[in-house]
């Protein structure tokens, strides 16, 4: 039996790096920078192929834009994750504000999150789904 997918969220402001950035070059990138310790927590605890929206943030548009896939694990300070594909729609914060046990609105000041299975179907369902899901 191999182990159960994790999915996470990554907030990134889109003046220091974007979607557009993530998904250039191969769409493969490190994700590092992270400080706090709790964050860091989350990256250390992600496997291969476990799954992070990819979330602006910043005043002027908080949205989940993206989904990419964890490819190498905790190395250093970082993990390096793969663009897999752009939301159908984008899922602003103000569509998420009822999600009371979501950590993104718990804990703003993180930069990972954990995301349980069901927001995360939930999130993709608002947001149409994400190219590359297999979806019709």
């Amino acid at each position: 039996m191999g182990k159960e997918k994790k999915r996470y969220l990554l907030k990134t402001e889109p003046s220091e790096w974007s979607w557009e950035d993530q998904a250039a070059n191969g769409g493969i990138s490190k994700w590092d920078g992270v400080k706090n310790k709790q964050a860091q927590k989350y990256l250390k605890s992600m496997s291969i192929n476990d799954l992070c929206f990819f979330y602006h943030s910043g005043p002027k548009a908080r949205r989940i834009v993206g989904v990419v896939s964890v490819v190498r694990e905790w190395y250093g300070d970082a993990v390096d994750v793969k663009a897999v594909g752009e939301m159908r729609r984008p899922v602003d914060l103000k569509e998420m504000k009822h999600f009371k046990d979501f950590a993104l609105l718990r804990q703003p000041r993180l930069s990972v999150v954990p995301v349980p299975d069901h927001i995360w179907n939930q999130i993709c369902h608002l947001g149409g789904g994400y190219q590359g899901d297999h979806a019709s």
